[in-house]
C-alpha cells in the first residue's frame, strides 16, 4: 500500500492569493472598460458613434448629405437644450459647424454631460467630430445661458461604402445627463423639503 503525498501547507495560500490578484484584475478592468470602450468607439465609429478628429478631413468629396440634430435633456436635468438649427445640407469632407443653444432653468448651479450617438449606426464610422462639448462635464450656474459649438465633417469615404449608398440623411443626436453633483443636489433638496414628523 502507497502512502498519499504529503500536502503542502502553502497550497492554500497560494490559492487565496490567486483569487484575490484574479478579483483585483477583474475590479481594475471593469473601471477601465468604460473609458476603453468610448475611445474605441471614438477610433472606429463603432455602434453609431462618432469619429474624433482634430486634422481636419482629407479632401472635398462630391456627395451632398442632410444632417439633422436631436437635443434632449434627462429629466432630472433643469436644462434646455436645443441646437441653433434644425437640419443643414453639406458635402462629404466640408467642414461645419453648429451651435447648440443650452440654459440653467434653475436657481442652482448644475453639471450635465452628453451622451451622443449617430443614426444610422453605420453613418457613425463616417460621422467625424473635429470639436465637440460632449467630451467634457459642462457646468451652468442659475440661470446662466450658453452657445456651445460642434465642428465636423462626413468622411469622404462613405461614397465608397455600399451600406451608406442609399442613406441621404443622417441624424446627430444628443441627451444631457446629469453628473454626480447635480444628482447629488437634488438628492439633498428632496430630503430638506419633506415634512419633517
Amino acid at each position: 500500500m502507497v502512502a498519499p503525498a504529503p500536502r503542502s501547507r502553502n497550497r492554500p495560500r497560494l490559492v487565496a492569493a490567486a483569487l484575490i490578484v484574479g478579483a483585483a484584475a477583474m475590479l481594475g478592468l471593469s473601471f477601465a472598460s468604460v473609458p476603453l470602450y468610448r475611445a474605441f468607439c471614438a477610433a472606429t465609429g463603432f455602434g453609431g458613434t462618432p469619429k474624433t478628429n482634430v486634422a481636419g478631413p482629407p479632401a472635398v468629396g462630391e456627395r451632398v448629405l442632410t444632417v439633422r440634430f436631436d437635443a434632449n435633456v434627462a429629466r432630472d436635468l433643469p436644462w434646455r437644450f436645443e441646437p441653433e438649427v434644425a437640419k443643414v445640407s453639406l458635402r462629404t469632407g466640408e467642414t461645419k459647424t453648429v451651435y447648440y443653444k443650452v440654459a440653467n432653468l434653475s436657481d442652482r448651479e448644475t453639471t450635465g454631460q452628453a451622451a451622443y450617438n449617430v443614426a444610422p449606426g453605420q453613418a457613425g464610422a463616417f460621422f467625424v467630430k473635429v470639436a465637440c462639448f460632449c467630451f467634457e462635464e459642462k457646468r451652468l450656474g442659475p440661470h446662466e445661458a450658453e452657445e456651445w459649438p460642434v465642428v465636423f465633417y462626413l468622411d469622404p469615404a462613405l461614397e465608397r461604402e455600399e451600406g451608406m449608398r442609399n442613406v441621404h440623411e443622417i441624424t446627430l443626436s444628443y441627451t444631457f445627463f446629469a453628473t454626480k453633483d447635480t444628482a447629488a443636489s437634488k438628492t439633498g433638496e428632496a430630503a430638506s423639503a419633506r415634512p419633517k414628523g
